[in-house]
């Protein structure tokens, strides 16, 4: 079965442009002219591999589409934003979009954070017992297998980027984790400057440990120029 991308984007001219590039490369492309018409996809209960929407759109922006759909879809959503637009990408980010991409998309640049994005969002390689088995940090658990986390039971719910932050750095309770090898294990890339991306994933892992028990979103410290550290105590 092929992968199915839907794209939001009301520049008609563009979204033909990469539908057609993403088909020939395999790829099945449904595209929507605004925010309202996705929404309406949405209610008729289609379902895609991967989104793109575009933040500037007239009626609802794409960052208003992706906050409505984001607490009842967990589909990776890549976001397309003006050139130097940084507060929207960090304010995407933080409504827990996967990646973003400058406008004008690159169809190629765009294919490869398709994929990028589509591979981290793959259950973790079973081969590796040391990365499929439960892990548990404190209050905290995590079962890579079923891509559940938990704490004192109750279920945390994370986009495929917060999911694996969380798991490396509990895997790596105790030690310090870069931002290079996050970024690069995560997001698949390499680390650049100015680059926040990886930040604002840990800092919504953060908020929502917090928001499941107080004080719990500390465990994730971080160590300035360099990295972070899961610090809690009691990793099995």
């Amino acid at each position: 079965m092929s992968t199915r991308i839907l794209l939001v984007d009301d520049d008609t001219e563009l979204s033909e442009l990469l539908a057609e590039y993403l088909g020939n490369e395999g790829y099945e492309v449904e595209t929507a002219g605004s925010a309202e018409i996705a929404i309406e996809y949405f209610d008729a209960r289609r379902v895609y591999d991967i989104c793109v929407f575009d933040i500037m759109m007239p009626g609802l922006s794409g960052l208003e589409l992706l906050q409505q759909l984001r607490p009842r879809m967990q589909t990776p959503v890549i976001m397309l934003t003006g050139r130097g637009d940084d507060i929207d990408r960090i304010l995407g980010l933080e409504m827990g979009a996967d990646d973003y991409l400058p406008k004008p998309a690159n169809p190629r640049e765009l294919l490869a954070r398709i994929k990028a994005v589509l591979r981290r969002t793959q259950s973790i390689d079973q081969s590796s017992s040391q990365q499929s088995k439960p892990l548990s940090v404190g209050a905290i658990l995590l079962d890579p297998q079923l891509r559940l986390a938990q704490v004192q039971g109750s279920e945390i719910h994370l986009t495929s980027a917060e999911f694996n932050v969380l798991q490396m750095l509990m895997q790596a309770a105790g030690q310090l984790v870069s931002k290079e090898r996050l970024t690069e294990e995560v997001l698949h890339r390499k680390l650049t400057a100015y680059d926040r991306a990886i930040d604002v994933h840990v800092s919504r892992v953060r908020i929502k440990l917090e928001q499941e028990l107080t004080g719990l979103g500390e465990a994730i410290k971080t160590v300035r120029g360099q990295g972070y550290q899961m610090a809690l105590k009691g990793a099995t």
